[in-house]
């Protein structure tokens, strides 16, 4: 689905319509429900499936009100239904923008700007925010992110935080695969140098200093960070980052919708992908949309999509087939091949070369977050 992103998508400034995004992925859904038998399609099995902000779409759309009735399944890959901003920390982020440009914080004065001035200010905008990521100027939950146009609770598009409707029972009669790869945030953290330059000084301390190469910024204080230790014998300052971002991005979020999603008795599978690839040294891991070739079966099609560089020479056709035989048969039947996952037993399949169903593999990080976002 295309839709709006950046300030065109999501700017909140208590004035007008938010969540412009949001609303492009409702009409986009309309669309499909009203046209989709014309292409030999039935319109009450519809599924929906993203990766990262496409997953946090779908984690967000499960839980709106306006979504009710469009879609029958949904999977959501790295990415769940957390990442939102609250009305006072939208706002907060629309008046440094109007600020930015020089405008009343208006939606009318907004609207006069032209377009490449706007994305330019946008850019500015973020590009400070990295260089000073101030929690006092900002707002922690943004910091955080480093997100600063994200859906926003806006008490209409978006009623409450997702994972607490959801929790509350929105999105129950859809059937959900929700799952993360194993080391999400490691290609982020090699990418960007943190892996190598990360000290211990760095990930313990203050948000201020460090960003979002501390701990801190992710909530994670001295006790849970020992824990990390306890965890990781042996790890970097980097690797113990990677994991915690990994955790608070991706898995964490994952383990409570799965968790949300399951208490109201509704069909729910968890995944988790865990084949390493092979680049940078094999530093990246089974990172961040690694399984999407995998998933769409284009192993073949190698260096020319986007995770071609990443596979390396010789990658798991058979893994291909089997996920890819796996997110079809769950968009046909709602039965991608393995038992449901229910709090009792948390089944959870692995995707490896040797791929096989495990009970509560993430019981330890699951334990680690108990309080914390």
């Amino acid at each position: 689905i295309n839709y709006r992103v950046g300030p065109e998508g999501f700017l909140y400034l208590a004035d007008g319509d938010a969540n412009l995004g949001l609303l492009d992925q409702i009409a986009a859904l309309r669309w499909v429900r009203e046209h989709i038998a014309s292409f030999g399609g039935e319109p009450d099995t519809v599924t929906i499936f993203g990766e990262s902000a496409g997953a946090m779409s779908v984690g967000t759309l499960l839980a709106m009100p306006l979504a009710e009735g469009l879609f029958r399944r949904a999977i959501a890959q790295s990415g769940a239904a957390h990442r939102v901003l609250g009305a006072s920390a939208a706002l907060r982020i629309g008046r440094c923008l109007a600020d930015q440009l020089g405008i009343p914080p208006t939606r009318e004065a907004m609207a006069a700007v032209p377009p490449d001035r706007l994305v330019a200010a946008s850019a500015q905008l973020k590009a400070e925010m990295l260089a000073h990521p101030d929690p006092a100027r900002w707002g922690l939950e943004v910091v955080a992110t480093a997100l600063p146009w994200q859906p926003v609770i806006d008490g209409a598009v978006l009623p409450g935080h997702p994972i607490e409707r959801i929790m509350r029972g929105a999105g129950a009669g859809v059937d959900l695969m929700v799952g993360t790869n194993v080391d999400d945030w490691r290609l982020f953290v090699v990418a960007n140098g943190s892996m190598e330059r990360v000290t211990d000084e760095v990930l313990t301390g203050p948000v201020i200093d460090h960003g979002f190469e501390c701990a801190a910024a992710y909530g994670v204080a001295g006790a849970t960070l020992a824990d990390y230790r306890a965890a990781n014998p042996g790890a970097r300052p980097g690797e113990l980052l990677a994991a915690i971002e990994t955790d608070w991005w991706c898995r964490i979020p994952a383990l409570r919708l799965a968790d949300a999603h399951a208490s109201s008795r509704s069909a729910t599978y968890m995944y988790e992908f865990g084949w390493p690839s092979p680049a940078f040294g094999g530093a990246v891991g089974a990172c961040h949309a690694l399984e999407i070739p995998f998933v769409f079966d284009t192993l073949e099609l190698g260096p020319a999509q986007m995770q071609g560089s990443l596979l390396g020479n010789d990658p798991p056709h058979e893994l291909a087939a089997v996920m890819h035989a796996a997110w079809v048969g769950f968009a046909r039947r709602g039965d991608p091949g393995w038992p449901r996952y229910e709090l009792e037993r948390r089944a959870t399949m692995r995707f490896d070369t040797a791929s096989r169903v495990i009970d509560d593999p993430r019981s330890v990080e699951r334990t680690l977050w108990e309080g914390i976002m």
